[in-house]
């Protein structure tokens, strides 16, 4: 093929693989625009939905007992020696600081350790004095766990071997509202005052 063919082909080539790159972007990046708009249209962001654990008193639950109430979710585990006892009593602050917002708030605490952490385990950790009164605690099979947390994108992992493991995990709270829908993330370190302006803000919304 003579040269100039050749360079003419190959600017060819280049233009048509240009064309193509431009409209890839273009549609990934509308698609990504209509699910971020969806999202914050929602207030869902995908976090949260269907599950089947047991509270700290062996009773079956599901996602409807998020229903009618305000509720702040998270993940731990009974024998977390910092984050979990640390957020449990922020949330005690927090509803301080809520005032008679707070009646219609509901505490779940999710344990990522269910070999360790039956009903029985999870009744006597969350009446240690100084965490929030009326917490709900939940558990259930490894596979039911699992299951839950991938629907809140909740990490965790076993850390170690024997009686001595831990448990790493993240540190979210997911605050859901009446509808039983996602409306705001709290993160641990945020503190009970601006926490609590998050909760309010997202009642003002509904």
């Amino acid at each position: 093929m003579p040269r100039r063919s050749i360079l003419i082909f190959a600017a060819a080539c280049v233009i048509i693989a240009a064309v193509l790159a431009a409209t890839t972007i273009y549609i990934v990046g509308r698609r990504d625009a209509e699910n971020g708009a969806t999202a914050a249209a929602t207030g869902q962001a995908s976090v949260g939905g269907p599950f089947q654990l047991v509270d700290q008193n062996g009773q079956a639950v599901d996602q409807t007992m998020l229903n009618g109430k305000w509720s702040l979710v998270f993940f731990g585990f009974t024998y977390c020696p910092d984050f979990c006892p640390t957020t449990l009593g922020t949330l005690a602050a927090v509803r301080e600081r809520l005032g008679d917002d707070a009646k219609d708030l509901q505490i779940v605490f999710v344990s990522i350790d269910p070999a360790r952490d039956t009903p029985q385990a999870l009744k006597d950790y969350l009446s240690t004095e100084g965490f929030p009164p009326g917490v709900i605690g939940l558990t259930g099979t490894e596979a039911q766990v699992a299951a839950t947390a991938r629907a809140y994108r909740a990490f965790y992992q076993k850390v170690g071997e024997g009686e001595g493991y831990t448990m790493n995990h993240s540190l979210t709270i997911y605050l859901m509202g009446p509808d039983g829908r996602f409306r705001s993330a709290l993160t641990h370190d945020l503190g009970p005052d601006r926490s609590a302006d998050v909760i309010r803000r997202a009642m003002a919304r509904g």
